[in-house]
């Protein structure tokens, strides 16, 4: 997030039926309104194109913003959930990882890695997940990638040993680590 001060923040969810033009036309209304995309992912989902953003500006800007989603949401066809947040304060220093897992797909890979982390107490601050066909055989591959911040105090080389171990349990192939971003 850039540091301009003083700054408030709203998260944006949208949903909607993919159209060309859709991300252009969505962050128009963010800029008309005085405010700045910070973070924001965006993919195609099936035929919906989903929108997950932390959109910032001063008080008023937001205020404004707020008001017009509901019109905009209308206008372009999308399903919108709005709140007011703030940057992220850390109590604690943490270690950024990344997981990337990939498998055969089957029910259940994404809530069993969420277990793992979720039983250490290790937050999981970003996933994605995809399927693809392997190659040669066109079997359904699920891929997981995850990045969790690791409490600088946990002891990395045995958390490490203990999630592939788990992953070999479960026949899922799996890399631990560092992030370098």
């Amino acid at each position: 997030m850039t540091s301009q001060s003083p700054c408030d923040y709203l998260a944006i969810t949208a949903i909607g039926e993919d159209q060309v033009g859709l991300v252009q036309r969505f962050t128009s209304r963010i800029l008309n309104a005085g405010c700045n995309v910070e973070e924001s992912r965006m993919a195609l989902l099936g035929s919906q194109f989903a929108i997950i953003m932390l959109v910032s500006g001063h008080w008023d800007a937001l205020t404004k913003l707020e008001d017009r989603l509901a019109t905009v949401g209308v206008e372009l066809g999308l399903s919108i959930v709005q709140k007011r947040t703030k940057g992220i304060e850390r109590k604690t220093p943490l270690v950024p990882y990344n997981t990337n897992v990939v498998a055969m797909d089957h029910p259940g890979i994404v809530h069993n890695l969420a277990n793992f982390f979720a039983q250490r107490g290790i937050n999981i601050e970003e996933l994605t997940t995809d399927t693809y066909p392997a190659p040669h055989t066109g079997t359904t591959m699920f891929a997981v990638n995850m990045t969790v911040g690791i409490p600088a105090e946990t002891h990395i080389p045995t958390l490490r040993g203990d999630f592939l171990d788990y992953c070999d349990s479960l026949n899922l192939d799996a890399i631990f680590e560092p992030s370098r971003a």
